[in-house]
């Protein structure tokens, strides 16, 4: 059972609120209805818990889902069985539990959407307004195929940027590692060597402070690191605030190189959700708030939170998006043509696919960039170390002479 908030008048037309426990929000209404009241607005309090075992369905696990899904309610076998099927075919013993759950709700009368809502860390708020969409307009099965489109769209848009990113971060941390080390365990060996030099005052400064850092180093070493990871706990926790993850995604679009790929993916994103959405017969004020959560990124999901509110004023979606100063003009100007002549989604869709076609460029432009750069930065360290080690004992062989 769960509790949901109404909004309702009575048979003299005084409008009342409150709240009722059922356990779909059909059968709230019908509640609502058996005690003579009309409602006008019904919304759950709070979503069920995911079931305890359940962490995270893969992504392309979710996408076969839906797909086979789809086939099967396009085979004519009805809901019911088709998630039984589906139940006792997939591996995953968490996802087995949901469509479990899911099966039971739908079997007590709730819609496939109003079951799979109760579940929003599994399949997802824009996957749920996607089908509640087909569902009310009778196209449940075509957009239970878009979501598995677009779900294996997005995973394969994640791996491959992963991919595209794992050399460069194999570098820093290698390269970070091996700086460790050399500091830690290699440097201390000179110091004895350099003993004289250091009590004549000849010892060169870079070799001084070379030597130094290494002693404090290798002396603190454990609070050092204990502090790193300290801070490391803290600053991830404060990452994961509003606060925190508006800033990260502010330094983020800010990165040199970088910036722009990040930037292009997040609006490609938004695209790709909002043209999907409106395809399938979402409201717009409605695929505004999910396509906000969908950039990934908190700078541009507050311009698309303005731009909806905008909407509900009753101005352009164009406007907002051109004075957030974060979409490219290309995109603004696309989608104020596009709304003149009411052909929204279908160009935010073009938009999604030229962005990501762009973004891969440069991202294999910004990949190529940032590995010389990266390995020049590893070279350049390491050139400071042997050149501090040298120095004196250039200076020593020349004093023997």
């Amino acid at each position: 059972m769960q509790e949901f908030s109404y909004i309702a008048r009575t048979t003299e037309g005084e409008k009342v609120t409150g709240a009722i426990t059922a356990g779909t929000e059909r059968e709230a209404l019908a509640n609502l209805a058996g005690q003579s009241l009309f409602p006008l607005d019904v919304r759950a309090d709070a979503p069920l818990a995911t079931p305890s075992k359940v962490r995270r369905v893969p992504a392309q696990l979710r996408a076969t889902m839906y797909a086979q899904l789809a086939d099967l309610l396009r085979s004519g076998v009805p809901l019911l069985r088709s998630l039984s099927v589906l139940m006792r075919q997939t591996t995953h013993s968490g996802l087995k539990e949901v469509l479990g759950e899911v099966h039971r709700h739908v079997e007590d009368g709730a819609t496939l959407a109003e079951a799979m809502g109760r579940y929003p860390r599994v399949f997802g708020e824009m996957s749920i307004s996607m089908i509640r969409a087909g569902g009310e307009g009778g196209f449940l099965e075509e957009a239970l195929k878009r979501v598995a489109d677009f779900t294996e769209a997005q995973e394969d848009l994640r791996k491959r940027t992963t991919g595209a990113l794992a050399y460069p971060v194999f570098l820093g941390v290698v390269g970070t590692l091996v700086v460790i080390v050399l500091m830690i365990f290699f440097v201390p060996n000179f110091e004895n060597l350099f003993d004289d030099l250091r009590a004549r005052g000849e010892l060169p400064v870079v070799t001084d402070m070379l030597l130094n850092t290494s002693a404090v180093m290798g002396q603190y070493w454990i609070y050092i690191s204990v502090a790193l990871v300290v801070a490391g706990f803290f600053l991830a926790r404060w990452l994961q605030t509003d606060q925190g993850r508006l800033v990260l995604d502010r330094v983020r679009l800010k990165l040199p190189i970088i910036g722009k790929v990040f930037l292009s993916l997040a609006v490609a994103r938004f695209c790709r959700v909002l043209g999907t959405l409106l395809h399938n017969g979402v409201p717009i004020v409605r695929s505004l708030e999910i396509s906000a959560d969908a950039t990934g990124n908190k700078v541009l999901g507050l311009a698309v939170i303005e731009a909806s509110e905008n909407i509900s004023a009753g101005e352009s979606l164009a406007g907002p998006l051109a004075s957030s100063g974060h979409f490219p003009p290309m995109v603004t100007e696309m989608v104020a043509v596009a709304e003149e002549s009411n052909t929204l989604e279908n160009v935010l869709l073009d938009i999604a696919d030229s962005l990501e076609r762009r973004t891969w460029r440069q991202l294999d432009i910004a990949v190529r960039l940032i590995e010389p750069i990266m390995l020049l930065m590893l070279a350049s360290v390491v050139l400071v170390l042997v050149i501090a080690l040298l120095l004196p004992v250039l200076k020593m062989s020349t004093t023997l002479q």
